[in-house]
């Protein structure tokens, strides 16, 4: 949290991220005890709900949930009680901090206090009523930086905060929609590219990418925003075993079609199309890419009269059961890539489509041919008495949409 003026007699209070206190500077609290952590939750629940105040019965719910207490309306007391203690002992002004009127338990008024939830609230308002573009974005931009993280991310199983997180998650997502928008419309590609990489640190698999990726393309660094795809495609396989969304592949069309190139001759333009390497090993590429290779291979079929396959590779367990979790599955599928890697031929295209699965294109080739492929990848594969295998499905490119799959051998040892 940011430090401060020790003059400062506002108690300051983070609720995005980790729950923290901080008065004239100092922070407070930090005790690791389980009377600490009651005192947490209650200064929690009346410093956010200071405008309404806390029923006697959230209190007790929220304190102790279901512990079998003799007397709660004591234990509850005697929370109370040490909590007043504990706020004068941390060089509060001696006032009464909690007031109780009418059963309804409320932090006192004597001492303002600044909330970052709250503030979140009072600035995105103030943007919504705001008629001047410039300051409407500069608003919702500071709207945007207060909110650091879910509302109490170590604490999000509790009911009411768990309501909570979902509603200033929501309204991060409008705030962020809104503010891209006005950056957009005043070509501020500098903070809209920040903005993005803000948003995706505190909320990855959430496609905020793309708007990273849009400022790039639109301040001309085609270069970053490939890589960012890329990056932002193998973050997705790992961390979910997805492919890309629809929506990132129809950004990612979109942006395609705005890269303007400077101008140059057409010497320059194939010595940047052409590998710097040359590798042994098929052609790794990314989704996007071999979708695209696929479709203009397709297209030359219809003339060349060459036999293309498609190979569908998936990592399956003992029984021959797809692997769609588990600890071992991503040491298995980047080993798998490996094998494939290894066990094609240089104008054959390699694409991981998910966890635990790679597609192949096997160029100018026959079923046979894929078979020993398929041999290939499994001597690479399998170690040892390995009860964990591949599984292959093989198609011919040129085949109609409802043609039956025909099937390879399992590479799979029983042991």
């Amino acid at each position: 949290m940011a430090e401060f003026a020790e003059d400062d007699n506002i108690l300051h209070v983070k609720m995005f991220g980790k729950f923290s206190m901080v008065w004239k500077g100092k922070a407070l609290g930090g005790e690791a005890k389980s009377m600490e952590s009651q005192f947490i939750c209650l200064m929690e629940l009346l410093l956010h709900h200071r405008d309404t105040g806390v029923t006697k019965s959230m209190l007790e719910r929220a304190l102790f949930e279901d512990r079998d207490i003799e007397d709660i309306h004591h234990a509850l007391r005697s929370v109370i009680y040490n909590a007043k203690k504990r706020l004068k002992k941390y060089g509060l002004p001696d006032v009464e901090y909690i007031v109780r009127d009418k059963g309804i338990y409320s932090w006192t008024k004597e001492i303002p206090v600044v909330e970052d939830a709250h503030e979140m609230e009072r600035i995105m308002a103030e943007a919504e009523a705001e008629t001047d573009p410039a300051r409407k974005k500069d608003l919702y931009l500071d709207a945007c930086h207060c909110y650091t993280g879910e509302f109490l991310a170590s604490q999000i199983g509790v009911i009411w905060i768990a309501k909570e997180a979902r509603k200033y998650r929501e309204m991060f997502f409008t705030c962020m929609d809104r503010t891209v928008e006005l950056l957009r419309e005043t070509h501020d590609y500098f903070h809209m590219e920040s903005l993005g990489n803000y948003a995706a640190s505190l909320h990855p698999l959430e496609n905020w990418e793309l708007v990273t990726m849009e400022a790039m393309v639109s301040m001309g660094r085609y270069d970053d925003a490939c890589r960012l795809y890329e990056d932002t495609v193998e973050l997705y396989f790992r961390e979910e075993g997805l492919k890309p969304s629809p929506r990132l592949m129809q950004m990612l069309e979109e942006l395609g079609d705005r890269m303007d190139h400077q101008y140059a001759i057409l010497d320059d333009i194939q010595m940047d199309l052409t590998e710097e390497s040359s590798p042994p090993g098929g052609y790794v590429v990314s989704y996007p890419v071999f979708r695209g290779i696929y479709r203009m291979i397709s297209r030359l079929l219809e003339r060349s009269g060459q036999s293309v396959f498609l190979m569908l590779c998936t990592v399956v367990d003992s029984k021959g059961n797809p692997m769609r979790e588990g600890a071992a599955l991503e040491e298995l599928s980047a080993r798998l890539g490996e094998a494939i890697h290894a066990s094609v031929r240089r104008n054959d295209t390699i694409t991981r489509y998910g966890r635990g699965q790679y597609l192949v294109l096997l160029v100018n080739t026959t079923l046979e041919n894929c078979k020993v492929v398929q041999k290939r990848i499994n001597y690479h594969f399998i170690i040892g008495r390995q009860r964990t295998g591949v599984k292959y499905h093989v198609n011919s490119v040129i085949c109609e949409p409802d043609m039956p799959l025909p099937t390879g051998p399992e590479g799979r040892r029983e042991g």
